[in-house]
Formats: structure tokens, sequence, C-alpha cells
């Protein structure tokens, strides 16, 4: 793709991150897509830079929970992802974006670059999608869960043989793959950006709400799972003032509509490529 601006002056690279000051495509809401070079990859991030006064609730690997967050960083890491850890990581990516303060980091080995958006009644959505581990979230008990490493899950393994089979982890090839077939990433984060403040449990409501909706445009995409074992959320809103923010964020509440139907379209537009 090509770049449509570069500045004069790149930052120094830190830790072996160098990011490269190039506009890609124009950025979605505070959204800025950036570039940098890791042990000889060309890798993306999306970077939302948020500012004092916003709150973030999310599952992020780094700044999860609720609390203050200044900036937001989704970064793509390379299949098979080695790095043990990823927080570490993700602080390192944006240390070299010049970030302060704390924020929230998400990691995938989907495309980056391929980020889909969905905007309904002030909610933008940010997804990125990459859905070539899949499966369903209630798995059988005979599968043995390998211990938790961001772009692990994303590498296709090959499903166990004999009894076991019946009940292959969804770390496995995704429908439709061959065990030692291509590798096709996994992972499908969300980012949600609201204009109104949300309660604690509005926050909580919005991720279940958004979760909710990306299950419902994977069945509609024609896929046969409720996601991958990595998918992350993260909900960003202004704090709240004395009144303690909206009090709802389900499906039917007004702002958990705007969520589920912005995630929706934005989970469905990354999800039909995968199809």
């Amino acid at each position: 793709m090509a770049a449509a601006g570069r500045t004069t002056a790149d930052p120094s690279s830190h830790q072996g991150c160098a990011i490269s000051s190039v506009r890609l495509r124009p950025p979605a809401q505070r959204g800025e897509l950036r570039e940098r070079h890791e042990d000889g990859h060309r890798l993306h991030h999306l970077l939302w830079r948020l500012g004092p006064g916003v709150r973030v609730c999310s599952s992020a690997v780094l700044g999860g929970g609720i609390g203050p967050r200044a900036w937001i960083l989704n970064a793509q890491v390379p299949g098979g992802y080695p790095r043990l850890d990823p927080d570490r990581h993700l602080a390192e990516i944006a240390a070299a974006e010049g970030l302060a303060g704390p924020g929230a980091g998400l990691m995938t080995a989907a495309d980056v670059a391929a980020y889909t958006t969905g905007h309904d009644g002030g909610v933008t959505v940010t997804v990125t999608a990459g859905l070539g581990v899949r499966g369903w979230a209630a798995a059988p008990a005979t599968t043995t869960p390998a211990p938790y490493r961001p772009g692990a899950a994303d590498a296709p393994v090959p499903p166990p043989a004999g009894p076991a089979a019946a009940g292959a982890p969804l770390t496995g090839p995704g429908p439709g793959e061959a065990p030692g077939g291509p590798f096709r990433p996994g992972t499908v984060n969300i980012v949600v950006l609201l204009p109104v403040p949300l309660s604690d449990s509005a926050l909580v409501n919005a991720i279940a709400t958004a979760t909710e909706a990306k299950v419902q445009a994977l069945l509609d995409a024609g896929l046969d799972c409720s996601g991958t074992p990595t998918d992350a959320v993260c909900v960003a809103a202004p704090e709240p003032g004395s009144d303690g923010g909206e009090p709802f964020a389900g499906p039917r509440s007004p702002w958990g509509a705007r969520i589920a139907r912005a995630v929706h379209t934005a989970v469905l537009a990354g999800a039909r490529p995968a199809a």
C-alpha cells in the first residue's frame, strides 16, 4: 500500500521497535495506523491517543481492567510469537511512540492494516480480525489448555488423534483448514470509542454487548465459531461526573444498541473475507 505522506524525521527506535512516521490511511476517530520494523518483520499497529479524562474497560494484556487510560495500542506481531512478556513488548512500542501515562495494549498476528470500522450514533468501533484459528468458546473438558501466550494461539497446530479428537482444542486448525497448511492468523480485537461516560457496571456490560455482537456477526458471515482463543475488547468513554455516567449498556439500552450495531458492522466486514 502506498504511503499517503511521510515526515522528514522518524522517531528513534526503542528496544528494537523502529517506528516509521508513515500515514498509511486516514485515521478513524483519533486512531492512527503506524508502521514499525522488528527483527526483519514489517509490522503495523493502531494507536489511539485518548488524552486525559478517558476511562477504558478492557481485557487487554497490558493495562486491562477499568481505569484512566491515555492511549490504546493494537499491535501486530509475527505468527508464532516467541516472546513471553507481551506486556513489556507493548510498553516498548508505546515508549517508541513517545506515549506517556497509563494505556491499554492489545496484540494480534492478524494484518492490522486491514482493520475495519463501524459507526452508529456517535459510537466508533475499530476491529482487526484474524479468523484462521477459530472455534467455540465452550470447548469439551477433554481439551488441555496450553499456557497463554499472545500469538501462539494464532499458529495452526494439528488436532489430536484418537478419542481425544472430538475434544480438539480451539487452537487447532479452523474449519476447512488442513493440518500443516499455510499459516492463518487468529485473534479478533475490538476497540469501542463512546462520546458519553458510562458507569462501572455499564462499562462491563458494554464488553458483554460487544462480544455478543461479535458472535452474531461471525455467524452472519457464515463462520461456525464464536471467536478465537485470544480475542480482546477495549471500551473507552469519558470519565463520569457526579451523575455516575450512563447506567446501562446492554443491547437494548440506547448506547448498548449503538455499540452492538457498530461492532456487528465492523466484525462482519472483517470476517467476510475469511468465509
